[in-house]
């Protein structure tokens, strides 16, 4: 499956594009998500590396959570790309992309993401399957309810997490690797009727 893949759900985005053995990645600053200028991006990441639309038969994007603007501009554009050009659209979510090396290893995963100062968590069972909304938590209910649990942090955001909580047991850091989002939809955990923006309370 030949896809392209569009993440502006931080400051820094990326797009990821894979044409049969081949993978082509380019990094997005925060000011380029507007739609005018995104879309201006994926045109000249095309062109730099001969790439057609014709090349690919579908788009994932990243829903979030994060930069609402971003995460509006991304899915807009690409719902566009898909009706113009006959393409299917499959939506991902920064939690689940973060478990996805964790299929099938543990009875209950619990993702944790750092937005906006504030600290959310996702639960999943070792299917990948959802089985909690999105929480808000506090650092301290981190450290005292989850010391023990199996935790996944995005590599990108450890940055943003208390040294504390960075020394739990069972935890581990993930990197995205967008490849994986082929599994993700080969195991119906996609997206596919209504792409939104994932919001946050």
């Amino acid at each position: 499956m030949n896809f392209l893949s569009i993440d502006c759900s931080m400051d820094i985005g990326s797009l990821f594009v894979k044409i049969e053995n081949k993978t082509f990645n380019k990094l997005l600053q925060s000011d380029k998500f507007n739609n005018d200028l995104l879309m201006k991006q994926i045109l000249d990441f095309f062109t730099e590396n001969t790439i057609k639309f014709d090349d690919i038969s579908r788009i994932y994007v990243n829903q979030g959570p994060g930069n609402f603007s971003g995460l509006r501009g991304s899915i807009a554009i690409a719902k566009g790309i898909c009706l113009s050009k006959n393409l299917k659209l499959y939506g991902y979510n920064t939690f689940l992309l973060s478990c996805v090396n964790f299929f099938d290893k543990e009875d209950s995963i619990f993702s944790f993401i750092k937005f906006r100062k504030k600290y959310y968590v996702k639960k999943f069972n070792k299917n990948l399957k959802s089985i909690s909304n999105i929480e808000e938590i506090t650092e301290d209910k981190i450290i005292k309810n989850y010391g023990n649990k199996f935790k996944i942090i995005p590599n990108n955001m450890k940055k943003h997490f208390n040294e504390k909580i960075l020394k739990l047991n069972n935890l581990f850091f993930a990197d995205f690797d967008h490849n994986k989002l082929e599994f993700l939809q080969t195991e119906e955990l996609l997206d596919k009727e209504l792409i939104k923006p994932v919001y946050l309370s």
